[in-house]
Formats: structure tokens, C-alpha cells, sequence
């Protein structure tokens, strides 16, 4: 049987295939957190294109946690009738949906009207982008844990597959794991197992409340490169310290690994590819009033030669590989846990996932990129296509414009026109719904 259409079997779950869409999203849905039916769209493009399971985008658990406003959260019980129906439409096709449990920490795009200052390990502000925060308590770091644990509860409510714990890319877990970020004195703070103790201690309480019979995996940047943008930092957790993490968390009960990379987001390692400067341009206002950093940023962005001079030294420090660069760190996963490795990183050419299934790298792809210019890239590895006709390039316009604009494909050159490129962004919309097909409080 072709690896890439055999089922993986976790200790709680069956997905059909090895190909997972991984976590991605645009701004569908209400400032207050509901969700909206053009979110129920966007995840029904990739269940019908014959992904095996879905990961949601990040989902936050607490208003303060948001990255941005605009996505649904799962901070109440209001929010449960809304992601039940998401989940028995994409459950339809065959497909199961893992929701990712989220908190941005201090890497906040758009902090939103609610809270001025986030919140994160340390009160030193974000680097890159200048976001303020503050450094939790110990009562602050309690809540979050509680968090956490309504939240999976609430998606088992829900009926959904399972939650995901997003640990990777700079958000608020990384945070406290980053030997880079968390400067912490207290039993949060120091070795590598203090630094851990919120994860875990967010893994027990979500043990806890659902118990052992409910799927729980945690996505985490196996290596963090935390100095690829800004030289000056700190290069934060190595391999070695984030395989010892993996460890405990196996022994925690979680029931799988998806690996990923980078300390920020985005990061020049993920989602790999072009940095479209001149895209960013247009759209990177939206963040300019938001950090201490985002106006300087934004006129380097405008500036000639300055421009072109950020983006030579983002894709000099993202490296050669594009597609699979993560399998290494998934490898080295692998062969120190007993629970299956997911694996993102540009995967989009069906032989490459075929060899890393195979050759035991990992035992499942997460991709996102490749699936929004394709989102029946699956069905096309079924009709026996290596990779799409019209692949995706990498360009990350996409990345760029979801900050403003609704998330599909920018690419203009994998379109006959652009008006062509419009129609399939705005796609998202259609069906149309009446206002009241799901309520604000997330009824239907």
C-alpha cells in the first residue's frame, strides 16, 4: 500500500492518511472571538481535497492570547456549539479536525482593545517587532494552565479529534522553553526542566480534565535559531535540549510530536521560501503602531536598498532546502520517542513524503502553504501525480497579505490572469451564508 494512504493509528486516534493540513488561517471571524461560517469554508476546501486530518489555525484559549483579533477562540463554553458544527461538517468528508490550543504570549500582531500589554515569560519586549509584555506570575501562569485544560475540555465537548498544543514558533510556550526568551529566576526559569514546567504543567491539567482517552499532541521547533533575524540574540534551545523535552512529554501522555522549527513567526526556516518585500510593503501597516519596532521596520520595508538587503539576509539565513528541512530534527525525534512524529516543512512532492514515511523520518507530513495552492494536492498524489501541475512556489505572498487580506494564494503567476487570482481568494466566501447561520455566541 502507497505510505502516504495508510493509516496511522495513534494511541486515541485513526487519521486515514499520513497527510495532515497543518495549522493555517485568515482573519474569518469576529472581533469578539465567535466564529464565523466562512471559517467552516475554508476548512471544508481541504477536508473535500482528501487531507486526513486537519489542524486548526491557532486557537486561542484566553481574549489576551490572540495574535490577532479576527479568529475564533475557545476562551468560554459559548463557544462549543460553533466548533461542533465545524467539526461534524469537516468530519463529513471523512476527515478528522484537531483544534490547536494557543496563546500568543508576547508575540501579538494586533493586541486588540481588550489588553494593552500581553503576557510572556519575561518583561522584555519581543525583538524583532518591539511588542511589549510582561512578565507572568505565579496566579498569572496558574490561570493559564486553566486555561488550557477548559479549552481541550471544551473541544472534547465539541466532539472533535483532539487538540494540539501549540509549543513551536515563538508563542507564549516558547517563551518559557527558549533559553533565548525566558530569563525567568523562579521555578519557571533556568534549566531547561524549570523551563519546561509550564508545558507539563499544562499537559497534566488537560490530562486531568479529559483524561487519558482523548487525543493530545504538541507541535514544538525542535531547533529555534533564535538568532537568524538579529544576530545579537541568544540561539536558543538546541536539539539536544528539546529532544530532552520531548521525553518528558511522551511520559506526560501525549500521544504525538509534530515538529516544526524557528523561535519567531514568521522565521526565515519556516514557513521557508521568498520574503516578497515589496508584498509586505503594502500590508505590513497594519502592525505599524502595534510594536515599539514596526514603524522602523516598516520603512526599511520602503527603503531602497534597505529593502532588498532584508530580504538577501532572511533567505541567506533560511538556507538551501525548502521542502522536508525539518526531517533531520523529526528523525532525531523519532528515535528518541515511542509516539508518532508529524513533520511540517514545505512538503508538497508525493515521493519525498513516500521516502520520510518509509525510511521511518517521521510518520506523517503537516502541510499548509501547498495545500492552499492546491488544496486537492492529496487527490492528485491518489491520481498518481508526483506533484501539482501548478505547484506552489514558496513566494509566501500569501504569508504577508493575511495580515490585511483574506488568506489564499497570491501567487499571480500560477493564474491565467488575476482576476483569476481574485476569484480563487475570494472563494472563501461562497457559499454565502445569512447572518444568522451561526450566531455570535456560536450557535447555529
Amino acid at each position: 500500500m502507497d505510505p502516504i494512504f495508510e493509516p496511522i493509528r495513534f494511541r486515541n486516534l485513526t487519521v486515514k492518511n499520513r497527510v495532515f493540513r497543518s495549522n493555517i488561517s485568515g482573519r474569518f471571524d469576529n472581533y469578539d472571538g465567535s466564529g464565523s461560517p466562512v471559517r467552516i469554508n475554508w476548512e471544508l476546501k481541504f477536508a473535500r481535497g482528501g487531507v486526513g486530518a486537519i489542524i486548526s489555525s491557532f486557537v486561542p484559549v484566553s481574549i489576551r492570547g490572540r495574535i490577532v483579533p479576527g479568529y475564533a477562540t475557545i476562551h468560554r463554553d459559548e463557544a462549543v456549539p460553533y466548533w461542533r458544527e465545524l467539526g461534524r461538517r469537516v468530519h463529513e468528508h471523512d476527515c478528522g479536525f484537531i483544534l490547536q490550543l494557543s496563546h500568543a504570549g508576547r508575540q501579538r500582531d494586533i493586541g486588540g482593545i481588550e489588553y494593552v500589554t500581553a503576557l510572556s515569560s519575561t518583561n522584555r519586549r519581543e525583538p524583532l517587532h518591539g511588542f511589549e509584555c510582561q512578565r507572568m506570575t505565579r496566579p498569572e501562569i496558574e490561570e493559564t494552565v486553566h486555561a488550557f485544560a477548559q479549552g481541550a475540555r471544551r473541544a472534547r465537548e465539541a466532539g472533535l479529534d483532539g487538540v494540539e498544543l501549540h509549543a513551536a514558533n515563538g508563542y507564549l510556550f516558547t517563551q518559557f522553553l527558549s533559553s533565548a526568551i525566558n530569563d525567568r529566576e523562579d521555578d519557571y526559569g533556568g534549566p531547561i526542566a524549570n523551563r519546561a514546567r509550564f508545558l507539563l504543567d499544562v499537559i497534566r491539567a488537560i490530562r486531568r480534565e479529559v483524561g487519558r482517552d482523548f487525543h493530545l499532541q504538541v507541535k514544538i521547533s525542535v531547533t529555534e535559531h533564535n538568532n537568524a533575524v538579529l544576530p545579537w540574540e541568544g540561539k536558543g534551545n538546541t536539539a539536544e535540549d528539546s529532544l530532552r523535552v520531548c521525553k518528558w512529554l511522551e511520559a506526560a501522555g501525549v500521544d504525538a510530536i509534530h515538529v516544526s522549527t524557528g523561535s519567531l513567526f514568521p522565521h526565515p526556516r519556516n514557513p521557508a521560501g521568498d520574503f516578497p518585500v515589496e508584498e509586505l510593503a503594502k500590508t505590513y501597516d497594519t502592525m505599524a503602531s502595534n510594536g515599539r519596532y514596526a514603524l522602523r521596520n516598516l520603512l526599511i520595508f520602503r527603503t531602497p536598498p534597505l529593502d532588498q538587503f532584508f530580504r538577501w539576509w532572511w533567505e541567506h539565513n533560511r538556507g538551501t532546502q525548502i521542502e522536508g528541512l525539518n526531517l533531520p530534527e523529526a528523525r532525531a525525534v523519532k528515535r528518541a520517542v515511542g509516539i508518532p512524529v508529524l513533520c511540517t516543512g514545505g512538503f508538497q512532492t508525493a515521493s519525498i513524503i513516500r521516502q520520510a514515511i518509509a525510511t521511518g523520518d517521521c510518520d506523517a507530513v503537516s502541510i499548509a502553504r501547498p495545500l492552499v495552492a492546491n488544496n486537492d494536492l492529496v487527490e492528485l498524489f491518489r491520481a498518481g501525480h508526483d506533484r501539482a501541475p501548478r505547484p506552489c512556489t514558496y513566494c509566501n505572498k500569501c504569508l504577508v497579505n493575511v495580515i490585511e487580506n483574506p488568506l489564499g494564494c497570491y501567487e499571480e503567476r500560477r493564474f491565467p490572469s488575476r482576476e483569476e487570482m481574485v476569484r480563487q481568494v475570494m472563494s472563501v466566501y461562497d457559499p454565502a451564508f445569512p447572518a444568522h447561520a451561526v450566531s455570535g455566541d456560536g450557535g447555529t
